[in-house]
């Protein structure tokens, strides 16, 4: 449940404003965005819990959805992603991030949920879509279609940042390249995250 808005978000909709909004924004606030949070901060603009769905938005009338670090930490994953579907716009678009499995610091907050990998959003994917390693499409009617996809490398030892950045361009060519890191050299290497772009798979409105 909703427990309050610091803006008219009712205006902004029925202005016909682009609308983007920033999941779990914490302590920062991008120009532009509407900002949600459980945790009252100053920059927070919409206070409320997202294992509670998007209630307070229609459907089809969202731009852009921006979520950095923030679904890791969501116990109820399937129906944010449902609901992340549902407000956006046929032709909108979510930008997320979230820690890929290998890094080592994504066990040491003991707020995470749960982990993901290469393949846990081709799981809203249908077949056609995914990579050349399918998984299971019939768990949820939430569909998307991801435009882009690609692996983080980054280090807390600044040192390295040079090499991870190098390995990354070089992993991050081609799909195939990614899928056998995964498979074969995650844990010697390890992937600080993954940043992926999508757009609802649904029909648009006539």
């Amino acid at each position: 449940m909703t427990r309050y808005m610091k803006i008219d978000l009712e205006k902004a909709l029925r202005d016909g404003e682009k609308i983007s909004i920033e999941l779990g924004c914490g302590r920062k606030k991008t120009p532009g965005r509407i900002t949600i949070d459980k945790v009252d901060l100053p920059h927070v603009d919409i206070v409320a819990d997202m294992e509670d769905g998007l209630l307070f938005l229609p459907d089809d009338s969202v731009d852009e959805i921006h979520c950095r670090s923030v679904l890791e930490h969501i116990e109820n994953f399937e129906n944010l992603m449902k609901e992340i579907v549902r407000v956006l716009k046929p032709d909108g678009r979510a930008y997320i991030f979230v820690p890929h499995f290998s890094n080592p610091y994504f066990y040491s907050d003991y707020t995470h949920k749960r982990f993901f990998g290469l393949y846990s959003f081709y799981y809203f994917v249908k077949p056609q879509y995914q990579l050349r390693r399918k998984v299971p499409d019939y768990y949820t009617k939430t569909k998307i279609k991801i435009l882009s996809q690609r692996l983080i490398f980054r280090s807390s030892f600044k040192l390295l940042n040079p090499f991870k950045k190098l390995f990354g361009r070089l992993i991050n060519l081609h799909a195939i390249l990614q899928q056998y890191y995964e498979e074969n050299m995650c844990y010697l290497f390890p992937c600080h995250g993954i940043e992926l772009v999508f757009t609802p798979d649904k029909q648009k409105k006539s």
